[in-house]
């Protein structure tokens, strides 16, 4: 038996699916900005190994996680927008994003981690700029 969807519709549930973990668009702009400034990096990579939170650009030797966000996935404060349909799922759904957000960052900075948070909307030639400063100061 099918176990009742939380999707308002079929549609809906298909465009959710469709929404990809990894790779996203924003993700591979602030990846090759930051290859082309010279940096190697580890992709989708867990920063610590006993927590399930999987960082999309990982500097390990300098301990530098990167997570590149999405406005509407993760609250942005300039693009973030209330869902119409199944609004409380959504308001619920992004609390809960932005929660375990801020115990990622925790988590990280309390075992040495140096963590940067990109939105999606922002230039990936200054992510980029952001992320080989952060490195650059991290490895002395």
């Amino acid at each position: 038996m099918r176990q009742e969807s939380w999707a308002s519709s079929e549609a809906t549930r298909a465009s959710m699916r469709a929404n990809r973990g990894r790779d996203t668009r924003p993700e591979l702009a602030v990846r090759r900005a930051a290859h082309a400034l010279g940096l190697r990096y580890r992709v989708s990579y867990r920063p610590l190994k006993q927590v399930r939170r999987t960082a999309d650009l990982v500097f390990t030797r300098a301990k530098v996680a990167v997570f590149v966000d999405g406005c509407f996935w993760h609250g942005c404060p300039e693009h973030h927008t209330v869902a119409a349909t199944n609004a409380e799922f959504w308001a619920e759904k992004h609390r809960r994003n932005r929660e375990r957000d801020a115990e990622t960052d925790h988590l990280l900075r309390a075992a040495g981690w140096s963590v940067l948070r990109v939105w999606e909307h922002e230039s990936p030639v200054e992510a980029a700029q952001k992320i080989l400063a952060e490195v650059r100061s991290r490895r002395g």
